[in-house]
């Protein structure tokens, strides 16, 4: 099992910055890819970015690409997302999952956190 733990919500003003945090337990050994998902009320889970455990090579949403960058620490077992120039259409719950093959489709996906909010106001 791997269990994982977000941090870092909040809530911002538009144009703002914030920095999640994902730490991971347990038998971090098998994780492949982490992933960033989010999810906004009335909406379906959405792929945000990933980053392969090993490589660290990343993969990020078109709506995010050039806002978000998401980074990993293997000795800490941390994976960050860096979101800047947020727009409140950012707001979502933002959970961070882990699994064995680097895809943006949430049932690819072994372990998730618990999700932390996002909130950006205009």
């Amino acid at each position: 099992q791997v269990q994982l733990v977000e941090s870092g919500g909040g809530l911002v003003q538009a144009g703002g910055s914030l920095r999640l945090s994902c730490a991971a337990s347990g038998r971090t050994f098998s994780i492949y890819t982490m992933g960033w998902f989010r999810q906004a009320p009335g909406k379906e889970r959405e792929f945000v970015a990933l980053i392969t455990w090993s490589a660290g090579s990343t993969y990020a949403a078109d709506s995010v690409k050039g806002r978000f960058t998401v980074s990993r620490d293997n000795a800490k077992n941390m994976m960050y997302l860096q979101m800047n120039s947020l727009e409140p259409e950012d707001t979502a719950v933002y959970y961070c999952a882990a699994g064995k093959t680097p895809t943006n489709t949430a049932s690819g996906y072994d372990y998730w956190g618990q999700g932390t909010q996002v909130t950006v106001s205009s």
